[in-house]
């Protein structure tokens, strides 16, 4: 049987696609031996809860069972579940919508899309389900701790179209910040580095090499000890903004992962959000050449909300 993506056959349920895992040759003798080795977070009685419900079916639709003879080469699909996922308690705002493209202001906290500990509070996963369309896809994301726009592709059929612009660089991107003030930083700069995922951790650091990203760094005001940043990237690693702020000695204000050797408070401060927000995007339209502007209604609330740590 072909590794080709093959049909889902169940449907979206709560703005939530069905998940899927394909079943390798191996030497497990039934189904609920093979689920066991291949997730081994999940407690046993809650793979056998799961299947005795006929929440995990094969390609057809149909339901499994737990002793049901092992046989390989298939896909099981079902639906993921966080238990006890956190609610944001933020909007998110549909700031334009057509047939082909949907822009949204994400909130802070608010995941872009499902992974990890996050399913329902995601971006595209409320979006699918406050418009009841399965098929909205996104066309770029956002770290979960940063606000602002967000652009989500209706047209599945168009979509490769759009992000294509992300790929050739065509896609202007515009970003505010609150960080500390320097006076010796001669600004405005453009901070172009080497970024690395530092491993096992969810961090990434600047190292020796050809420059993978670039960002231009203005300042827009002052405020006492601090100052509101103006930051262009002409790319798009993760967590770069923050990676070069703080490597210029400008840590963005409330930033939790950077410096990446400090304490890390594990539980979301909703009253601290990170002061960073995509303020606007830009691109020409792939079909009607027309420049396409979303700007953010958000607003950063400045060094009101700064931790005393920084």
């Amino acid at each position: 049987m072909s590794r080709r993506r093959p049909p889902c056959p169940l449907p979206m349920r709560g703005g939530v696609s069905a998940s899927r895992v394909f079943m390798p040759p191996g030497p497990w003798r039934t189904l609920f031996e093979f689920l066991r080795e291949r997730f081994p977070h999940v407690p046993e009685h809650i793979l056998e809860a799961r299947l005795a419900r006929g929440d995990i079916v094969d390609g057809a639709g149909m339901a499994q069972r737990a002793d049901k003879p092992y046989q390989a080469q298939g896909w099981l699909w079902y639906y993921r579940e966080v238990p006890d996922e956190a609610a944001v308690p933020f909007e998110l705002k549909v700031l334009y919508r057509d047939d082909a493209l949907i822009a949204v202001d994400k909130p802070h906290f608010l995941a872009s899309t499902p992974g990890g500990q996050y399913l329902r509070e995601t971006a595209l996963t409320r979006l699918r389900e406050q418009l009841s369309m399965p098929e909205i896809s996104p066309m770029h994301r956002l770290d979960r701790e940063t606000a602002g726009v967000l652009l989500f592709c209706a047209d599945p059929d168009k979509r490769g179209a759009y992000q294509s612009l992300f790929q050739s660089r065509q896609v202007q991107k515009e970003y505010e910040a609150w960080a500390p003030w320097r006076a010796d930083l001669a600004l405005p700069l453009c901070r172009r580095s080497h970024l690395l995922a530092v491993p096992g951790r969810f961090v990434m650091q600047e190292a020796p090499g050809e420059p993978n990203s670039e960002t231009h760094i203005e300042v827009q005001a002052r405020q006492g000890e601090w100052a509101h940043y103006r930051l262009r990237p002409t790319t798009g690693r993760k967590h770069q903004l923050r990676v070069h702020m703080n490597a210029l000695g400008i840590t963005i204000c409330n930033d939790r992962y950077y410096p990446i050797d400090q304490a890390m408070d594990l539980d979301d401060d909703l009253s601290r959000p990170l002061q960073l927000l995509a303020r606007a995007i830009a691109f020409p339209d792939p079909f009607s050449g027309q420049i396409r502007r979303f700007e953010s209604e958000l607003e950063l609330q400045g060094p009101t909300t700064v931790s005393a740590s920084r």
